[in-house]
């Protein structure tokens, strides 16, 4: 296994009233907030007058920034970048889900950066600073809230690309699962995935790596396949959204990499299809993320397709390596597709072939290569997004 290095400051209050600790911790940054949200559920909810009662009573001066995206846009971190070094802002409140806390992150990172924001996804600038970053979750999904990375789209170029930075780690998070008893059915399933994803992402590597690690995200992976369902039909079980919750962070944060070099496979997939399509990123997963198995499953990747089956379906050891990885393959179809009710194919979202070479050679970026779990190039993309269809 490579060695590595291990460092995620993030304070977490987790838990029910947590938020009792929002003024005195958003204080310690100073008294200017630029409280950054999404369309308005929030105010619907009552957390948005929670989190004003709180930030009035540690004296603090608070301006609105709402109107995020669901998959957020430049324009948006260019403008309340442009904000924050009007107004001297000294600390941002991100209140809302991943796309929200991603958008945060650049747009302070982006204060601290003349030009356009984009120039940090293109690599015509990297991040130099960012303002202190405080985040209220309410829905479990991306991880944001405790990892330094965001992904952003530009509507003009069909584009959607991550980038990382220690700069834009959160520096304390609020982590209240009753700020999750809102969020609709769909939006758990999709969030789910999400995190499903991003374990996926790490646990199918070729490097050898920690036996813990790998029983770890088994065990990350049952505890989304267990309460995931609850959570759809009791939307206020606290024990479903807090394992929810607390899973979505831990799926993202560094933890479960281990030292692993392999780069991920179905994000950069299906990021293209957000951003030509503009669909909910979780679903755009889901239904890859069985294809990337059948297609990536050979002789060399069988035994660790077995060893997911397995250890997360309990599929008889005894069964041949190809055999119980296609049963764990069909079995995680069958969650996805079935228990929780996504669309199973690209084509039930009214998406067609017609921008998948492009989509696919942008898929595999600069380099031409995918370099994951098996090694993808632009043709092997599009034969993945052709059986997504």
């Amino acid at each position: 296994m490579n060695n590595f290095v291990y460092d995620i400051p993030t304070k977490v209050y987790f838990g029910e009233g947590q938020l009792d600790h929002l003024g005195e911790e958003l204080s310690r940054f100073g008294k200017k907030v630029m409280m950054v949200y999404g369309g308005g559920s929030i105010k619907r909810s009552g957390l948005y007058d929670r989190i004003k009662a709180e930030t009035d009573k540690a004296g603090l001066t608070i301006i609105d920034f709402p109107g995020i995206d669901p998959n957020p846009r430049i324009t948006s971190v260019n403008k309340g970048a442009a904000i924050c070094k009007r107004e001297h802002i000294d600390v941002l409140l991100a209140v809302g889900g991943g796309s929200t806390i991603d958008a945060t992150k650049f747009i302070g990172a982006g204060t601290f950066y003349d030009g356009d924001a984009w120039d940090f996804f293109t690599g015509k600038a990297e991040v130099s600073g960012c303002l202190p970053i405080v985040t209220v979750l309410t829905l479990s999904a991306t991880g944001s809230e405790m990892d330094n990375g965001g992904v952003i789209s530009n509507m003009e170029t069909n584009d959607k690309i991550g980038h990382s930075s220690p700069y834009m780690l959160p520096r304390v998070s609020f982590l209240d699962p009753t700020n999750t008893y809102s969020v609709s059915p769909y939006q758990t399933a999709c969030g789910s995935a999400d995190i499903l994803s991003h374990i996926f992402e790490v646990y199918f590597s070729p490097d050898k790596d920690l036996f813990m690690l790998d029983r770890i995200m088994e065990g990350l992976i049952k505890t989304v396949i267990k309460f995931a369902p609850i959570a759809m039909k009791e939307p206020d079980n606290y024990e479903a959204r807090a394992n929810l919750m607390w899973t979505s962070s831990w799926a993202i944060n560094g933890y479960l990499d281990g030292g692993k070099t392999q780069g991920w496979s179905c994000h950069p997939m299906e990021h293209q299809i957000s951003a030509y399509y503009d669909i909910t990123h979780g679903l755009g997963l889901a239904i890859l993320t069985p294809r990337w198995m059948k297609y990536t499953l050979d002789e060399t990747t069988a035994e660790k397709y077995k060893e997911f089956a397995c250890g997360v379906f309990d599929v008889d050891k005894a069964l041949p390596a190809m055999e119980a990885a296609e049963l764990g393959i069909a079995k995680l179809s069958e969650f996805l597709f079935g228990t929780i009710g996504l669309d199973d194919s690209l084509s039930k979202l009214k998406i067609d072939d017609a921008h998948f070479a492009d989509m696919a050679k942008k898929a595999c970026g600069r380099g031409g290569v995918i370099r994951g779990f098996k090694p993808l190039t632009p043709a092997d993309v599009e034969k993945i997004y052709r059986m997504s269809l």
